[in-house]
């Protein structure tokens, strides 16, 4: 049929994946071994949750993206020694998104983890980054915001973005002011 959204046969189409809970326990515990692990690291300035997991609208195949930015950004594309404490499985992909580098992870379930690795700067509000902005107002969620800037930098971008749900299942933020709600596209 023309214009249809039916699926073939008169079925119904199929919808998206719901996510299962070994899923969320899966993402929770890497949430939380990030979050920990950054929590221990002084050069560590902040780390977000961002995309649909931030929104609370993954699905089955969401990957999970973490942005985490430092005072030290060459020290974790010269020694890759976090990679193996975070164990977050195989590195599939990695490359530079402007001033954030990106490793790709897939863990021996399949899960993805994305984590964006980056300068303090990337967060500056005075001005936001256009950049940036899409990415916090796609969705976001404080993880670890020891110094407050990221608390700044989502109510710089978010003054008209709506709060969504996160899963529950997902730790709250464990410094600053962070662990509130996600921010979304209104």
């Amino acid at each position: 049929m023309t214009g249809s959204s039916a699926a073939p046969d008169g079925e119904e189409p199929a919808g998206p994946a719901e996510v299962s809970g070994e899923r969320r326990d899966e993402v929770r515990a890497v949430v939380e071994r990030v979050t920990g692990w950054a929590a221990g690291r002084e050069d560590i300035g902040g780390v977000l949750l961002v995309g649909s997991w931030a929104r609370g609208v993954a699905r089955a195949h969401s990957d999970v993206d973490l942005v985490l930015l430092t005072t030290e950004p060459g020290r974790y594309a010269d020694d890759e020694a976090w990679v193996r404490e975070l164990a977050l499985g195989e590195v599939i992909r990695n490359r530079a998104w402007g001033p954030v580098t990106e490793w790709r992870h897939r863990t021996a379930s399949g899960l993805e983890v994305e984590v964006g690795i980056g300068p303090v700067g990337w967060a500056r509000t005075d001005p936001v980054d256009d950049g940036t902005r899409r990415v916090v107002t796609d969705g976001v969620r404080l993880l670890h915001d020891p110094l407050g800037f990221l608390g700044a930098l989502v109510e710089a971008c978010g003054r008209s973005a709506q709060a969504s749900s996160v899963p529950a299942s997902l730790p709250k933020s464990r410094s600053g002011s962070g662990g509130g709600p996600a921010t979304s596209r209104p």
